[in-house]
């Protein structure tokens, strides 16, 4: 390391170490005076925009280190992470939109510093993509900015366009960071999309299409076994759905009432429901969903109702106590509500024996069939690769011993799942999968990364599988 990078790393191990230094012990600020508490909120904010600016610095060369041209020779993909987010995220435990951000800001923080210099990795000419926010490089340099202020000028302002020049934007950039000041990220994020919309009157139609292609719908599993629901909608499509939200909810938050006996009548049951306004939204957009998925099979890929596929050990099955699985989810349920489930002409159920033992298929295929894919799926939970959280669904059956090269079978027990990433990293640089005479896989990386070869053991991420661990261990007791 040159002088300059021995300084820059010894600046953040002596700051990360005065932060360990820091007190824990709450009774320490509950003896501060309002004055003194102010006063550390205060030196707490400067670091946290210090912290973060420097992290975006950090996540923009990680993000210029681990371009898609480079491939596997990526800093990222080296360390065995496909984005640059994502190694910012498990590296730094940040959130998703954080990391993103990050990414995002600290390469245009890259970008500015280095315009018209030669790249010495790749030889190309640096060039700035976002010129007009040179005011916003500098704000975050000098730290008079936080990484999300920066953030939302840049989402909100957009990009030039045939109407918006270069100057334009550039004048709303300096001036927005001067609003920075007074207004947090998300109040400044509106401020930026007012600037925009004063710009180009004309551009209504083209800002209309842009919130279009915005849409999107996402779901979240929490920690708690509960599932979010995503939606960012157009206005158009909110338009649709706050009026079915409203006449769902509407007699229960003091809505308009009915003329009509009838529907005077449903708004009375509406009003008297026991469920709160939230409780009764989704329950009514969930059933219109299954009238719309039986109403018009031919829209979604398959037909009929949503599918649900429950597993469950045997020797719970049969027991009728102990825990069941929902492919997809994180929380178990009883095995009564498979029972009352495996009722629903709309749910497949899997069960397995003692030993996770599944369907063997030999050597007569090359492919792993899609009711073995199932049975993986069942073993492994996701992808098999330490520290990967990719589910099922985007993953590739990986042959243990390899069908082509070592004469492998098309069986589970040589059978693994990996997402296309680890599939592609293993193959293409050397990565073995082994299993021993007690079913434990174990991944040996290649030579030149580990000269000992330690084998790393590859852990199943199902939780039904994890049922059928504690079973055998005696841990579950049938009540």
């Amino acid at each position: 390391m040159t002088s300059t990078t021995t300084s820059i790393v010894e600046r953040y191990r002596a700051a990360s170490q005065a932060l360990t230094e820091l007190p824990t012990d709450p009774g320490c600020y509950a003896a501060l005076s309002d004055s003194e508490l102010l006063e550390i909120n205060r030196c707490y904010a400067e670091s946290q925009v210090a912290i973060r600016n420097g992290g975006a610095l950090i996540a923009g060369e990680i993000a210029h280190r681990s371009t898609p041209e480079l491939g596997s020779r990526g800093l990222a993909q080296r360390s065995g992470h496909r984005t640059p987010e994502q190694f910012i995220k498990i590296t730094t435990g940040s959130t998703g939109r954080d990391a993103v951000t990050a990414v995002r800001v600290g390469a245009l923080m890259r970008e500015a510093a280095t315009d018209g210099e030669v790249d010495l990795a790749t030889g190309v000419v640096a060039t700035a993509t976002q010129p007009w926010l040179s005011a916003v490089t500098e704000a975050l340099r000098s730290r008079s900015i936080s990484v999300d202020s920066a953030e939302a000028i840049r989402s909100g302002l957009g990009t030039p366009n045939s109407v918006i020049t270069h100057e334009q934007l550039a004048l709303a950039a300096a001036q927005l960071v001067e609003a920075a000041r007074r207004l947090d990220p998300d109040s400044l994020a509106r401020e930026a999309r007012a600037f925009r919309d004063e710009l180009d009157v004309d551009g209504a139609a083209l800002r209309e299409e842009e919130r279009r292609a915005k849409r999107s719908l996402k779901l979240y599993v929490q920690p708690d076994g509960t599932t979010k629901l995503v939606w960012i909608m157009d206005p158009e499509t909110a338009a649709t759905v706050r009026d079915l939200y409203d006449r769902t909810t509407s007699p229960k938050l003091g809505g308009v009432r009915f003329v009509d006996p009838s529907r005077q009548s449903l708004a009375d049951k509406i009003l008297g429901d026991p469920r709160t306004p939230e409780q009764i939204a989704s329950d009514g957009f969930e059933q219109l969903i299954r009238l719309g998925a039986d109403a018009n099979p031919d829209f979604l890929l398959g037909s009929g109702a949503p599918v649900i596929r429950l597993t469950a050990t045997k020797s719970a099955f049969e027991r009728g106590t102990g825990l069941a699985r929902i492919e997809g989810q994180v929380a178990p349920v009883s095995v009564s509500t498979a029972w009352r489930l495996g009722c629903d002409a709309g749910v497949g159920g899997v069960i397995f024996g003692q030993n996770g033992e599944t369907l063997d298929f030999g050597r007569e295929s090359r492919f792993f069939s899609r009711r073995q894919k199932e049975a993986l799926a069942i073993r492994w939970g996701g992808c098999a690769c330490p520290g990967c959280d990719r589910p099922p669904s985007w993953t590739e059956a990986h042959h243990v011993v390899q069908w082509k090269r070592d004469g492998g079978k098309t069986n589970i027990l040589d059978g693994i799942l990996l997402c296309k990433h680890h599939h592609l990293l293993f193959h293409n640089n050397g990565w073995e999968i082994v299993r021993d005479d007690d079913a434990r896989y174990w991944l040996i990386p290649p030579p030149q990364l580990d000269p000992a070869q330690t084998p790393i053991e590859l852990l199943s991420k199902s939780a039904a599988m994890r049922d059928l661990a504690r079973e055998s261990s005696g841990e579950l007791i049938a009540s």
